[in-house]
């Protein structure tokens, strides 16, 4: 494999005609299609070194925006190679993500930028950016009941979500269309694209209403609609099939069905939307953080709404990088940052991947049209984008640095082949659009073919001893042809489950083979077994698939374990193991102790600790809510980043989305199977949101037949089918793995090849498997190394960080975690609600405490603290049991259920953050902090270290900003 950068550099440093165009094309409008393997970084650096060589131009005045941290240090690397510029001088330069760049202009400007949107709570130096998916899916299922609580008005729309994270995902999506609540309405005309466009679906319905075949086969519409009402329960105001097909032998559905599904009242549904949609944004703001999505939120509202402050963000120069992955949003943004029309677009249509990230492929192949309507769209009340917007000049990178020409040929017939049997492609239309790539290697020596067998995985590894050694798949290197070998090897699949399981068998057979990309975190080994123990300490019924999971691993077998299950007499090892962990006090040490027992000390235990601990300090979360966590992550298959330690000759395994950007020798592009890919699934979420039909609700609740019942929505099904498939992006991915090769291009399948490989032009052969022994000399290593993901705002501790959870592992007579939420949450409840009964003396102990304070009482109080630690700055944050206001005092108490005082010295530490939280919100009042001993009905106050103390503990720990 090749160097691991965005797209290859020409072999010679010379330009070719095309790139020496764009590099000496600095001033105006660019549109540049700069196809695979073009030389798009080398480029678009040297264009940037050409303009930073003016003499009134400095790197701050250029903005150059990519879309991976790695992408924008390369580029820094590839510009100083080219410019008077050293490192130092373009740290600080523009080059960056969308992400970082609107958290710079936030943490400079964006204090009050949430009043815009009608919201009181401001953006700090301390508000933290939220990456973590399952972090802030707990965060929202927290703000669901609340708002379910609040809000009795909604309780038939909430009733019809299988998931409430859902609405999560809407929201995301609205907000990258530039859709925002305000509190009293909607942000601009935002409300407007709710509604979505007749005349846009009129256009898509006469589409796919169009009778195939010359006018003598039914419309692709009216014979989807032959399976329409199929496992429906529908209103009964529902048409049925034969009054939306039309007349029998009828060709098309009728003219008025487009405006019948159309038209619906969905007031309601936008009201519930707004009202979920703001609530959160504030319910995040209240919780001190900010997901990707309201970072770019904030940021274009305050470039709109702030004039001064937009001309002096403004920059001269814009270059725009992979404009295909880029969202609506992203390009408002880039407008309003643009001070003069010196603007450059470089992209590739073909290789638009990334929709589920909310990237609109309609950026680069509709962006004359769409920089007119936004441009229209954000001039509507004021003059925000000033430059001319023609003429737009459209470059065309053409030479192709990466692939023989025969693989360049071949891949093009992926955007025109067919999703499945019943999809009809426009090849004509499709290929009119392409800018055909013209190779610059010497030779065309590339083998493609395709095969098939039952068993896929057996067949791909015998394909690859087939191919390693041999002449006819010989490779070039440096100008000269040589044999291969299974470094040069990657094989490429549209799922992860695929390439997890080729793994596996390339490893039962001692094969050389790694994996990169992602990793269903909570699918691993380290987490199964986590959960099993966690199942095994809360009790229950989900006791004895805890206890089948840690047998089995203990090489008990099937007999065996149902004896054991049925009889309930386990092993007193394991007994014992249990009694142990019961005393742990926090989850992180149940799972320190877990995967200490079994051996796991690698990047991937590290990496669950490290997410356990992140749940433990963001979230009240009791031991049922991780093992829910865990489990969700197990169905969602929630991944993380992870580079595989190969050996010096091993194959790489990766799925199509990780790939894009790199190059092989060799390609295996497995998996092209039916239902695999393009890969078969369900039809998306309750609420759903196009830009053609707005926002819609696939359900509904209703009694209308005497019992209430959640019912399919007879419209929303009819919208979907109204659609054109979705089946262009999967072209594009088979695009993106085809031109991945350099030299020789495979596909394979196993059973039921799907309808891509039966419709591109290469013969399936059928392959029988024979693996045979590998003798290498360094075989691979397929342990993980997983890359923490960085985030572009301050990073986020909790006092925990600072204190040796050691302490807790030596207890042999604690009560456990549960225990220790129970009383937290009866003193959660007794404060608010006053009507809680103890149950145990320790709630009777804290009844009795709260009962004789005087003043006001704050429980759950959250409380972040900036340090500078080591130069850098440091966010600590946690949440603090107790606060009691008098008119003269501030207190801090935090309840302990411990048995022992054995862990006072790391709770001093947790208990001097929140004190000097709480002497700046109090700073005319005497702040005090004590721990509670809910046993022994004791409190004792704390001797606070000093914030140079704190900070001198952050920098032993190794905490970084």
């Amino acid at each position: 494999m090749t160097s691991p950068s965005e797209e290859s550099a020409p072999a010679a440093p010379t330009p070719n005609a095309g790139q020496q165009e764009l590099i000496e094309s600095t001033d105006g409008l660019y549109l540049v299609d700069a196809g695979a393997g073009t030389g798009k970084t080398f480029t678009v650096t040297h264009r940037y070194a050409n303009i930073v060589a003016q003499d009134d131009v400095e790197p701050d005045d250029i903005l150059l925006i990519t879309f991976t941290r790695n992408a924008a240090t390369e580029m820094k690397d590839r510009i100083v190679a080219n410019c008077d510029y050293d490192m130092r001088a373009l740290n600080d330069a523009p080059i960056q993500t969308f992400h970082s760049l609107c958290n710079e202009i936030l943490d400079q400007h964006g204090f009050h930028a949430p009043s815009y949107l009608g919201i009181d709570d401001a953006i700090t130096g301390s508000t933290q950016i939220l990456e973590n998916k399952p972090i802030e899916q707990e965060y929202f299922r927290e703000f669901i009941d609340r708002f379910s609580d609040e809000h009795d008005e909604y309780a038939d729309q909430l009733r019809c979500l299988s998931e409430p994270t859902e609405l999560l995902d809407l929201i995301n999506t609205l907000a990258a269309k530039g859709v925002f609540p305000t509190a009293d309405g909607w942000y601009r005309d935002s409300r407007d694209a709710l509604e979505g466009e007749f005349d846009a679906f009129k256009d898509a319905f006469d589409e796919v209403n169009r009778p195939r075949n010359g006018g003598s086969k039914q419309s692709t519409l009216r014979s989807a609609l032959g399976r329409y009402g199929k496992d429906k329960c529908y209103l009964p105001d529902a048409p049925d099939r034969d009054e939306l097909r039309g007349e029998y032998g009828s060709k098309s559905v009728p003219e008025d069905v487009a405006e019948r599904v159309f038209t619906e009242d969905r007031d309601r549904l936008i009201e519930f939307v707004h009202d979920v949609y703001f609530d959160y944004l504030e319910f995040a703001l209240g919780r001190n953080y900010l997901n990707f999505s309201f970072l770019q939120l904030f940021a274009f509202v305050l470039c709109c709404e702030d004039d001064d402050l937009r001309e002096s963000l403004a920059f001269e120069y814009a270059m725009i990088d992979e404009f295909q992955d880029s969202s609506e949003i992203q390009f408002k943004l880039a407008l309003l940052l643009s001070g003069t029309n010196n603007v450059c677009v470089v992209g590739d249509w073909k290789q638009s991947i990334y929709s589920f990230q909310y990237a609109a492929v309609e950026n680069i192949t509709a962006f004359e049209s769409r920089l007119e309507r936004f441009a229209a769209e954000l001039n509507d009340d004021a003059d925000r984008v000033s430059f001319p917007l023609e003429p737009v000049t459209r470059i065309e990178l053409e030479q192709n640095y990466r692939s023989t020409q025969s693989i360049l040929d071949f891949s093009e017939n992926a955007l025109v082949a067919p999703g499945s049997s019943r999809e009809s492609v426009d090849r004509e239309s499709v290929l009119e659009q392409v800018v055909s790539l013209f190779s610059n290697t010497e030779r065309d020596h590339s083998q493609i073919e395709a095969f098939q067998h039952p068993d896929e995985h057996e067949a791909i590894l015998t394909k690859i001893q087939e191919i390693v050694g041999n002449d006819e798949y010989a490779v070039e290197d440096d100008g000269e042809l040589r044999l291969p070998t299974y470094g040069d090897i990657a094989v490429l699949t549209r799922t992860r489950d695929f390439g997890r399981e080729l793994l596996s068998t390339a490893e039962s057979s001692d094969f050389p083979m790694a994996y990169e990309g992602g990793i269903e975190l909570f699918r691993t080994d380290q987490a199964k077994l986590l959960l099993a123990w966690l199942r095994i300490l809360e009790g229950g019924s989900a006791a004895k698939r805890g206890w089948a999971v840690v047998l089995e691993r203990a090489g008990y077998v099937l007999d065996e374990i149902d004896y054991v299950l049925e009889h309930g007499r386990y092993p007193d090892a394991m007994e014992g193991f249990r009694s142990e962990l019961e005393a742990f006090e926090t989850h992180a040490a149940v799972t320190r102790r877990v995967f200490d027992r079994y051996g796991y000390d690698g990047a991937t235990a590290d990496v669950l600790l490290t997410t356990i601990q992140s749940l433990h300090s963001s979230t009240t979360m009791t031991r049922g809510d991780l093992i829910r966590i865990i489990e969700r992550g197990v169905e969602s298959g929630y991944t993380q980043e992870v580079q595989a330690a190969a050996g010096t000759d091993s194959v790489t395994v990766q799925t199509i989305h990780s790939v894009k950007g790199l190059e092989h020798p060799i390609v295996i592009l497995g998996n092209m199977n039916s239902g695999a890919f393009p890969p078969s699934g369900g039809s998306g979420g309750t609420v759903t949101y196009s830009e053609t039909t707005g926002l819609r609700q696939r359900k509904r609740y209703d009694d209308a037949h005497g019992d209430p019942h959640v019912y399919d929505n007879w419209r929303a099904d009819v919208l979907r089918r109204c659609q054109p498939t979705e089946y262009d992006e999967e072209r594009r991915l088979l695009y993106v793995a085809m031109t991945r090769a350099e030299d020789h291009l495979l596909l394979a399948a196993g059973e039921e090849p799907n309808t891509f490989l039966e419709e591109l032009p290469v013969e399936i052969a059928t392959l029988e498997p024979n693996v045979s022994s590998v003798d290498l000399d360094e075989r691979t290593q397929t342990q993980f190394s997983i890359d923490l993901p960085a985030s572009p705002g301050p990073e986020g501790y909790s006092p925990h960080s600072l204190m040796d959870d050691g302490i807790y592992e030596a207890v042999s007579d604690g009560r456990g975690t549960e225990f220790g939420s129970r009383v937290h949450e009866f003193a959660e409840d007794y404060v608010l609600r006053t009507d809680a009964t103890p149950d145990t003396d320790d709630e009777r102990h804290v009844k009795a405490f709260l009962d004789g304070l005087p003043g006001e009482l704050r429980v759950e109080e959250r409380a972040y603290l900036p340090l500078e630690a080591d130069g850098k700055r440091v966010t600590l944050s946690g949440v603090i049991d107790l606060v009691h206001v008098t008119d003269d005092t501030a207190e801090i108490v935090d309840f302990k259920t411990d048995l022992s005082r054995h862990a006072e010295s790391e709770y001093r530490i947790q208990l001097s953050v929140y004190y000097h939280v709480l002497d700046e919100w109090f700073s005319d009042r005497t702040v005090t902090a004590s721990l509670f001993y809910t046993a022994e009905d004791t409190r004792v106050e704390i001797d606070p270290l000093s914030e140079a103390e704190l900070a001198e503990l952050a920098t032993e720990n190794g905490l970084r900003p």
